[in-house]
């Protein structure tokens, strides 16, 4: 097994040199690629040109980009030479960036574009270490001034691999010999993700995080050298640049794409891949395209495509419960339903077979002819959309991890899944579930799920207090999550404890940043932010009942009680303005962080039901107590 990722990439470029590592979109829309050989060697000179610059070992490196083929072009690198890179995409806010680089120390930063570096040389008096920036795009006489004034050396991608190529034909060995230095429990990455305050938290990964589960998900998601994966997604998170490892592990393509439904279909098209790697949001895109096709269509094809996808749905569900691929957690009474569902499965399998021929062979065709399958990471995949696209014949499978554990703890694989869980945990990762004092849970028993194994981060950069917040006495990490053990020790997920909200875009958002936002408004009493797994955040208020009724009585609107009060179109706008006017742009929140339905709570929340004895908010009870009231906020989402 390899010992670090350069290694790994290393071996890889030696076994098949001229085998493409990399596809990227040029000016004109076609896509040129990069064999494992030149991609090597461009991480040998990028790395040559960081030893030149005096970047040292240990030391860590800013990486502020969006997925694109010189972001692993550098990560590599950076690696390479022994330092570890912090990186965060391009809609990272000002305010993330000051407290993520000055924190980890950032001498070197690596930026996308000329809007990135603008964004960092404004924060220069917050970052006293920050001596270099490096830009992947080409930048203006404007910001050559910029960072001259600030005093930081500003230098193009294209130049630094210039300099590197000239370091390494006289110092080539000096190169290897840094990549040979690099041990298992090295520090790869620091990734940065949100406190529970809303204060970035710095995960420490190492090789062996990543490493380790290298050796099983190769079984799970299978391709052969050159085989094509579409790329989509932000790779500063850890699901995103796991997958990107797991595809160069098997000397496979990475495809630059974009996760826009018209431009993916696209790609499929000119790039015929085999995989992608994405969030429930991208999956549901083209869904959503499929049926707007159809319907727009209309006639005897819509209605054509209308029963077969009913009648493959109806046989998948059919040959789950037959064939035991749904979630157990007892006695399935597989010999009644034997008895009871051969005959219709039998019956609906022409017809399924007929669908096939006649409808989902056309849908298939959109991805091209050799697609095998889909990883849904980031947020729990709907079910809905997890069974049309097994029932038409394309694999989607799920996984189910944490930034904290690299991320992997278990996936469901390509061949022969278990429908409604996540599957087991992966070889290297031990996974239980316990009650509130600790005691390990049987099949079928809710309670949180922890993990321990050698995917296990090493810790929270510089925060002691926090690692141990989350790591029991007998050395087992809380994932915050609820969850149960199928009969054959499968995952299936519940819900969350922790406040972290996870959207469908596999964007994570803290809900207290928000609340504390919305409280302020005289007419706010309390908010509870909620969304997990939707497209969007939606919020239960509790209105300031006082204001909102000398509000009423101000503006002369008429009501038979409060209830009714709430219900009248004149308060929704009251309480839609002022969520609109606290929750935006300009109050420091990003487009996924705001409120986009809201529903008003007539009662106040009480200690021992709603809220904990201190006051705080219990919100796994809040989403049993108001299932109905969170509902109604994500209908048709």
């Amino acid at each position: 097994m390899d010992q670090t990722l350069p290694k790994m990439l290393a071996r890889i470029a030696a076994q098949h040199p001229d085998v493409p590592a990399q596809y990227s979109r040029t000016a004109d829309g076609s896509f040129e690629s990069v064999t494992y050989r030149e991609l090597y060697s461009i991480v040998l000179d990028f790395a040559g040109a960081l030893i030149a610059c005096g970047v040292e070992r240990g030391e860590h490196v800013g990486l502020i980009s969006d997925n694109r083929k010189e972001w692993f072009q550098a990560d590599m690198a950076i690696m390479a030479v022994g330092a570890a890179d912090v990186p965060r995409g391009c809609d990272a806010t000002e305010r993330d960036l000051a407290y993520i680089l000055s924190f980890a120390g950032c001498k070197t930063v690596i930026a996308e574009n000329p809007a990135q570096l603008n964004k960092i040389l404004s924060l220069r008096k917050e970052l006293p270490e920050l001596r270099r920036l490096v830009c992947f795009d080409s930048f203006s006489a404007k910001e050559t001034e910029a960072a001259r004034a600030a005093g930081v050396e500003l230098v193009s991608w294209q130049d630094m691999l210039q300099k590197g190529s000239t370091f390494r034909r006289a110092h080539e060995q000096q190169i290897k010999a840094e990549i040979e230095k690099g041990q298992w429990n090295d520090t790869a990455c620091i990734i940065f993700t949100s406190g529970t305050t809303g204060e970035p938290k710095g995960v420490m990964l190492s090789y062996a995080n990543f490493i380790t589960q290298l050796d099983e998900l190769v079984e799970r998601i299978y391709l052969y050298p050159g085989d094509r994966a579409l790329l989509v997604l932000p790779v500063w998170h850890a699901f995103e640049r796991l997958c990107e490892y797991v595809i160069v592990v098997q000397a496979g393509a990475l495809c630059y794409s974009k996760p826009v439904a018209s431009v993916l279909l696209a790609d499929f098209q000119k790039l015929n891949p085999q995989l992608i790697p994405a969030v429930p949001r991208v999956f549901e895109a083209v869904y959503d395209g499929v049926y707007r096709t159809m319907k727009k269509t209309g006639g005897v094809a819509y209605a054509l495509f209308t029963f077969f996808v009913n009648t493959a749905i109806a046989h998948s569900r059919l040959e789950r419960a037959l064939f035991r691929r749904n979630a157990r957690f007892g006695n399935d009474h597989i010999v009644l339903k034997r008895i009871f569902y051969t005959l219709p499965w039998l019956l609906l399998s022409p017809l399924k077979a007929l669908g096939g021929v006649l409808v989902f062979s056309k849908i298939r065709a959109k991805l091209g002819n050799a697609f095998r399958g889909g990883i849904s990471g980031g947020g729990a995949l709907p079910p809905n959309i997890d069974e049309f696209f097994w029932a038409i014949g394309v694999n989607i499978v799920e996984g189910y991890g944490l930034t904290e554990t690299a991320p992997v703890i278990s996936v469901r694989p390509l061949k022969n899944p278990t429908f409604g869980t996540v599957g087991p945990a992966i070889r290297g990762v031990q996974a239980r579930i316990v009650d509130d004092d600790g005691r390990e849970l049987p099949p079928g028993a809710l309670g949180s799920v922890q993990v321990k194994g050698a995917t296990v981060m090493q810790g929270y950069y510089k925060r002691d207090d926090l690692t141990r917040a989350v790591m029991t006495k007998d050395g087992w990490f809380d994932t915050g999550d609820i969850g149960m053990f199928t009969v054959d020790r499968q995952i299936v997920l519940r819900g969350r404890k922790k406040d972290t909200i996870v959207l469908r875009g596999g964007e994570n958002v803290e809900p207290l940043p928000i609340e504390m936002k919305l409280n302020e408004s005289p007419y706010i009493a309390q908010s509870v932010v909620v969304g997990q797994d939707q497209r969007y955040l939606g919020a239960l208020i509790i209105p300031a009942k006082d204001m909102v009724q000398a509000y009423a009585e101000e503006h002369h609107i008429d009501s038979e009680d409060y209830a009714d009060l709430l219900r009248k179109p004149e308060v929704r706008r009251l309480f839609e303005d002022q969520v609109q006017e606290l929750v935006n742009a300009k109050t420091g929140f990003k487009m996924f962080e705001r409120i986009g339905k809201f529903a008003l709570l007539e009662k106040p929340f009480e200690a021992g039901k709603e809220l904990s004895a201190k006051q705080e908010i219990m919100r796994h009870k809040i989403a049993v107590l108001y299932k109905k009231e969170i509902g109604s906020l994500f209908t048709n989402a």
